[in-house]
């Protein structure tokens, strides 16, 4: 289903998926590191509890919703992964809690391909 091209630099961030610390090329998504780690499902429905992950790959179709550094609700293809950065899977509905600016910033970290924020 996922195949990875070879790649055009050796650069890798490490990152944690559901507490599993991984090396991933550097200027993947959250969503390529997902699928490239053989992880397909990366949230449960707030409605059936049916599994979701990764479809249209471009941020329009929201099924790749998962929780970075503690902040529900970040759209793994469009979220560009970084060193020390902790991904998890999202059960049903989110609830934003209290966190710290840390969490915020970490998010910011890497928005579009080109590390802009998507030309929001």
């Amino acid at each position: 289903m996922f195949e990875c091209l070879p790649l055009t630099s050796d650069a890798t961030v490490g990152i944690d998926i559901d507490g599993n610390a991984l090396r991933v090329p550097a200027h993947f998504t959250v969503a390529a590191a997902l699928l490239a780690s053989g992880k397909v499902m990366c949230r449960s429905s707030a409605v059936s509890g049916a599994p979701r992950g990764p479809f249209c790959m471009m941020g329009v179709c929201f099924e790749c919703l998962v929780e970075v550094d503690g902040v529900p609700n970040v759209q793994a293809c469009m979220t560009r992964v970084a060193e020390g950065m902790r991904v998890r899977a999202m059960q049903g509905k989110a609830r934003r809690g209290s966190h710290d600016g840390d969490a915020m910033r970490s998010t910011d970290r890497g928005r579009g391909p080109g590390g802009d924020d998507g030309g929001l």
